[in-house]
């Protein structure tokens, strides 16, 4: 039996240089990726003639985006919104530009060592209004759980999906950074996110944080990926291998531990992606 599982990922893991991602993308036969750093800028912070030029390029390799990895929502809640709404506006006008429906965002990260709960009105209330310019504009947020934004367990995503209630807004599930927050991520989490499951990032985990390549962790990948064949879902699964240190990481991530590691690359995206190909491939 085919799969119609179709694999993008976050290229400016195997080089900053936009050309040379596409060019390995290219050998590996994946037609999809997940633009977040482009030439050394992050994707949010191109203008209009920026964003022409990478869909020339996107057109000359024959690569097409699946989701824009914008880092929309991924600032404190104690933040001023009003800013934050302009860059989704112009994130929104990107994903046109380059013709995807698809934005990540996330659900803001809360004052190390306080509650979350205590953030939940102020958290929804800016999710709502980022979801009514999404449905005013016709476009999907996609709500990645991320270590110490709200949404960084299952029972939190949640919280804001049957909050919010729109086709404007779905989920981006990722094992590893479940387990790295200390979520069962299999049947657990999976079970309970299940109903609003859009989008697929692909990283796995071992219960000490360490990032490894699909299935030699703790993010129940093979059980996912068959669960996923079972429903025959028909989204993306995108590679976001974590597997070396990139230029754009440091803005990424809380702590310095993935800045430790060796250069990521062409070699550890290749490593990742057939890591997952050896996975869809198994039989059931």
């Amino acid at each position: 039996m085919s799969y119609s599982f179709t694999i993008s990922g976050f290229s400016d893991e195997i080089d900053s240089n936009v050309v040379k991602q596409f060019e390995h993308l290219n050998k590996l036969g994946i037609s999809y990726f997940e633009p977040r750093g482009i030439d050394g800028k992050n994707i949010a912070d191109l203008d209009d003639g920026e964003v022409l030029a990478l869909k020339e390029k996107m057109d000359q390799y024959g690569i097409k985006v699946s989701s824009i990895g914008s880092p929309i929502g991924k600032i404190s809640i104690n933040d001023p919104m009003e800013p934050h709404m302009e860059k989704l506006a112009r994130v929104i006008k990107t994903a046109k530009m380059l013709d995807t429906k698809y934005i990540r965002v996330f659900s803001f990260f809360i004052p190390e060592g306080e509650d979350p709960a205590n953030y939940k009105e102020e958290v929804l209330s800016r999710m709502k209004q980022m979801v009514a310019l999404a449905e005013k504009e016709g476009v999907v947020l996609l709500h990645e759980n991320e270590k110490g934004i709200y949404g960084d367990i299952a029972s939190r995503c949640k919280d804001i999906f049957e909050a919010v209630k729109s086709p404007a807004l779905g989920c981006v599930f990722d094992p590893a950074n479940f387990v790295q927050c200390g979520q069962t991520v299999y049947p657990d989490g999976f079970q309970l996110l299940k109903p609003y499951l859009t989008y697929m990032h692909i990283k796995d985990a071992k219960q000490d944080g360490t990032v490894v390549p699909s299935g030699f962790g703790e993010g129940g990948l093979k059980k996912i990926i068959s669960e996923l064949k079972k429903m025959d879902y028909q989204g993306f699964l995108s590679l976001e291998p974590h597997l070396g240190s990139f230029e754009g990481l440091a803005a990424l991530e809380l702590s310095d531990e993935m800045l430790k590691l060796e250069e990521s690359g062409p070699d550890k995206f290749t490593m990742a992606y057939e890591a997952l190909k050896n996975i869809i491939d198994e039989k059931q």
